[in-house]
């Protein structure tokens, strides 16, 4: 089964590709007033980016339950009227968060790319996004139609950006790997950081910081075996002077592109180590991942995209 995994750089040019042909449909988030935004895991940080420049309160299935009634009052005045769920799936955690906003007489809206979920049942309003087939995890075109329904990114530009970046000498023998983003980008490092555990977990150093807080002590320690990949601005202080990639990408970018870009070096980092992913993913998906939710059923090793 492993076979039929890509690598996440392919992953993102049949992303970018999809949406050149299917554009995404318009989210206007203007239509929202403090809402509750809630999802799990990229949804979360997904939900992150597309508010980034609205007052709204974000929570994810850990601490969803205790937050809501921490805003009775708030909810009961009329102050907070909405929430939203995204969840690429439309199951797991998002039916129980759904369920839970209309008990406290929230309008529900969910995001996601499965018109037919559980999820998409009971909710009051659903935006549809389409995808493509892809490993279980990946999330590429799930999440990045969502943010491309918000920044309205032109997609074939970003492709054929990334194509033309040219990657440093040597750049697969590193056992550590930064990225150091412009502070308007920093919910693209949350996303980073669940890339490196999907698919690297404990065999792999992969570290994603906003400028602002790469300078709190987080490169105390210089290692020519580390690679700090700098994007947008010259790196002047962040790791070993002889190991580092600065990268400008061009102005039209915004945060579907920047996901893109970084996405794709990852998976270029993916190609140049052993394949742990592919040798556990399958294991997980009939196994142990499952039966953490709770069920036998085993989850899909591809997800089937919205759109075939």
């Amino acid at each position: 089964m492993s076979q039929a995994i890509i690598d996440l750089d392919e992953n993102v040019l049949l992303a970018l590709n999809f949406f050149t042909q299917n554009p995404p449909p318009q989210l206007d988030v203007s239509s929202f007033n403090l809402p509750f935004v809630v999802g799990s895991g990229n949804a979360y940080n997904t939900g992150l980016i597309i508010f980034s420049e609205k007052a709204a309160i974000f929570a994810d299935e850990s601490n969803f339950k205790e937050l809501i009634p921490a805003f009775r009052q708030a909810i009961i005045s009329g102050l907070i009227k909405q929430a939203v769920i995204i969840s690429a799936s439309g199951g797991k955690d998002s039916v129980w968060e759904i369920e839970l906003a209309k008990k406290y007489g929230l309008h529900t809206t969910l995001l996601t790319t499965k018109g037919e979920s559980d999820a998409a049942k009971i909710a009051d309003n659903v935006y549809v996004f389409q995808s493509i087939d892809e490993p279980y995890t990946y999330n590429v075109s799930t999440y990045m139609g969502m943010i491309l329904a918000a920044t309205k990114e032109n997609t074939e530009n970003i492709k054929k950006y990334i194509e033309s970046l040219s990657f440093p000498k040597d750049f697969g023998i590193y056992q550590s790997y930064s990225f150091v983003l412009p502070d308007k980008y920093l919910h693209i490092c949350g996303m980073l950081d669940i890339k490196k555990d999907e698919l690297f977990g404990p065999y792999l150093a992969i570290r994603a910081f906003s400028q602002g807080h790469a300078r709190h002590a987080k490169f105390v320690h210089r290692s020519k075996d580390e690679l700090v990949i700098s994007i947008g601005e010259k790196n002047q202080y962040f790791g070993d002077p002889q190991h580092k990639w600065d990268i400008f990408p061009p102005e039209p970018l915004s945060f579907a592109g920047i996901m893109a870009l970084t996405y794709y070096i990852i998976g270029k980092i993916q190609k140049s180590k052993p394949q742990y992913f592919k040798e556990n993913i399958s294991k997980y998906v009939t196994d142990y991942g499952p039966k953490a939710y709770g069920t036998d059923k085993p989850f899909d090793l591809i997800v089937p995209g919205s759109k075939r």
